[in-house]
């Protein structure tokens, strides 16, 4: 089968990195769009880490957009100790040789969608900011797109920014709320895949993976990106997660994979809301697991579904081919 067509939204961080990184290296994807906005770090850098890591793997043939600068109704509140002061940690990269797209993120989204209607698969590893956007602009983009994956939730259990939320849909809960009720009503095989904390906590990096991934070639670019940006997360970690973690979660590859091999995680089709107004639970996603809907109580819930969860994920699988694919990366910058 011919490769699918892609745009990944990011917001550059070091996972969304790697899973830039794993769309390069993945035969069945067609990266043709990266587009770009606020999140782990300010647009502005998120484009420069975009186009540098690029450009670390030989594609500069893929667009580059500047999109949102902050939330739609609220300040964007940094928090590099995350994922540093740059966005990759340790990695140092050269600076971009080219310039973004003239493009507004929203604008090109659109219209390499409908340019080619039902073929796009989007992705978003970031707020979901660009995407309410592009869906305000063009409320049928939902049934144009082939299908959507975001990652961003926490659905069975707790966040990772406050008890509730998890980090994208925190930084933008307004933009996610918009996306899920721009999606009510499509077709099953379209509603929005949602890979949350859920099934990323389980799939994790650990320094043993860095030592394989980057055996082919240790002291090339490449994998001096990747050791320099994912031991710094992979640290973050083991600082503040409570003993819970071995390595870092690899939230964004995860969702990437899901999208070429939706068998990698079960899903659940359900409606979900975002709270958009609690004082301690705001960017909490609510999904209506059990069908409490369906029940004649007076909540004002929507009926249809708008999103397929992740609950669980073939975690072994999803680590080798990640690895794998890394590896490729790296052994290919040796006989470059």
């Amino acid at each position: 089968m011919p490769p699918v067509p892609l745009i990944l939204d990011v917001d550059t961080g070091v996972d969304d990195a790697l899973a830039l990184l794993y769309a390069c290296a993945s035969p069945e994807a067609d990266l043709l769009l990266a587009t770009c906005l606020m999140g782990n770090v300010s647009t502005a850098q998120v484009v420069r880490n975009t186009l540098a890591v690029l450009e670390l793997v030989g594609r500069t043939d893929v667009e580059v957009a500047a999109g949102a600068e902050r939330p739609l109704v609220r300040e964007h509140l940094l928090f590099p100790y995350v994922h540093g002061e740059n966005g990759l940690g340790r990695a140092e990269l050269p600076p971009p040789t080219r310039a973004p797209s003239e493009r507004h993120a929203a604008r090109a989204i659109l219209d390499v969608v409908t340019e080619r209607p039902g073929e796009v698969l989007l992705v978003a590893t970031g707020p979901l900011t660009n995407v309410a956007l592009a869906i305000a602009e063009e409320p049928e983009l939902p049934h144009v797109l082939r299908g959507f994956v975001l990652m961003g939730g926490a659905f069975g259990g707790r966040g990772n920014v406050t008890p509730a939320a998890e980090a994208n849909i925190w930084v933008d809960p307004e933009a996610a709320q918009a996306v899920f009720r721009g999606f009510a009503g499509v077709s099953e095989e379209k509603l929005p895949v949602c890979i949350g904390l859920d099934v990323t906590e389980r799939v994790q990096m650990t320094k043993a993976h860095v030592d394989e991934v980057c055996a082919p070639a240790p002291d090339s670019a490449v994998a001096r990106m990747i050791r320099g940006a994912a031991e710094f997360y992979i640290d973050f970690y083991a600082t503040y997660g409570q003993g819970r973690f071995e390595g870092a979660a690899m939230h964004d590859p995860l969702a990437v994979a899901a999208a070429l091999d939706p068998s990698l995680v079960d899903l659940h089709s359900t409606h979900v809301e975002v709270e958009t107004d609690g004082t301690w639970t705001r960017g909490e996603t609510v999904p209506d697991l059990h069908g409490i809907r369906r029940s004649p109580w007076p909540a004002a819930w929507a009926f249809e579904d708008n999103a397929r969860v992740a609950l669980d994920v073939d975690a072994p699988v999803f680590i080798e081919r990640f690895n794998d694919r890394l590896r490729s990366l790296v052994a290919a910058s040796a006989s470059a």
